[in-house]
């Protein structure tokens, strides 16, 4: 086998210079195993190469995972109303819970469908819910629901400056702005509404979100951790909050 040249090895080009700026961790592969396999059921990264031991990946997808926290009943169809109680279980107030549960099973109920015919109940089916995977996003999610390591430590690698395993708002507004797809405003919106919930939600005393937040999200586990009364979250001050 031939040995690969320098060049075929850059991650930077010169004419390029969006390379330089949004840079990729060259030493991934020695920080964990394998970064470049995609994993149906565990979010890894190198602090955790065996994802979240202390949460149950049920043989799901870890898409799956990421609502199945919204599927209380465990039927595997998540109705806008479980979407609400979700939402508000997690720490959200009516007017938003309700915003979301409209947007989120209007927009992608038909796609997850067991048929074609539309259902005016809007569900959204687990089993199916990587068909509903919108364009725009970071892909740490590949198109069948797997977890993609490398995709996932880009987010840090390239839009992560002011700390490495943080991101502030407007650093995620960076990466939001950085991933978009052209003449894609579903996907644009779609990741907006996820990452700016996200960070309302889960940043931390200094207005960040941390690495092993984010990982956590993918896998859904945060969400069970949110929805366990907190005396920290019983002073949240936010409008779309409690």
């Amino acid at each position: 086998m031939a040995s690969p040249s320098e060049d075929s090895l850059q991650t930077v080009a010169a004419r390029a210079p969006i390379t330089a700026q949004r840079r990729l961790n060259i030493h991934l592969q020695e920080q964990m195993p394998k970064p470049y396999l995609a994993r149906a059921l565990e979010a890894v990264d190198p602090e955790h190469i065996n994802g979240s031991t202390d949460y149950n990946n049920n043989d799901m997808s870890v898409l799956q995972q990421h609502v199945a926290f919204f599927d209380k009943d465990k039927d595997g169809i998540i109705y806008p109303c479980d979407t609400y109680k979700g939402f508000r279980a997690i720490g959200f107030n009516v007017l938003f819970s309700l915003f979301v549960a409209v947007i989120i099973n209007v927009a992608f109920s038909y796609y997850t469908l067991p048929g074609w015919i539309p259902s005016l109940k809007f569900p959204v089916y687990v089993d199916n819910i990587h068909r509903a995977k919108h364009g725009s996003d970071t892909e740490v999610y590949d198109t069948e629901g797997r977890f993609d390591p490398d995709k996932f430590d880009a987010i840090f690698s390239k839009y992560a400056i002011k700390h490495k395993d943080k991101l502030t708002f407007w650093e995620i507004q960076c990466m939001l702005k950085g991933n978009r797809n052209s003449n894609d405003p579903l996907g644009w919106a779609a990741a907006e509404l996820e990452w700016v919930a996200l960070y309302l939600i889960a940043k931390n005393k200094n207005g960040l979100v941390e690495k092993e937040t984010i990982r956590r999200m993918f896998d859904g586990s945060l969400f069970e951790a949110l929805a366990k009364p907190q005396s920290s979250r019983k002073g949240a001050k936010h409008l779309l909050l409690k």
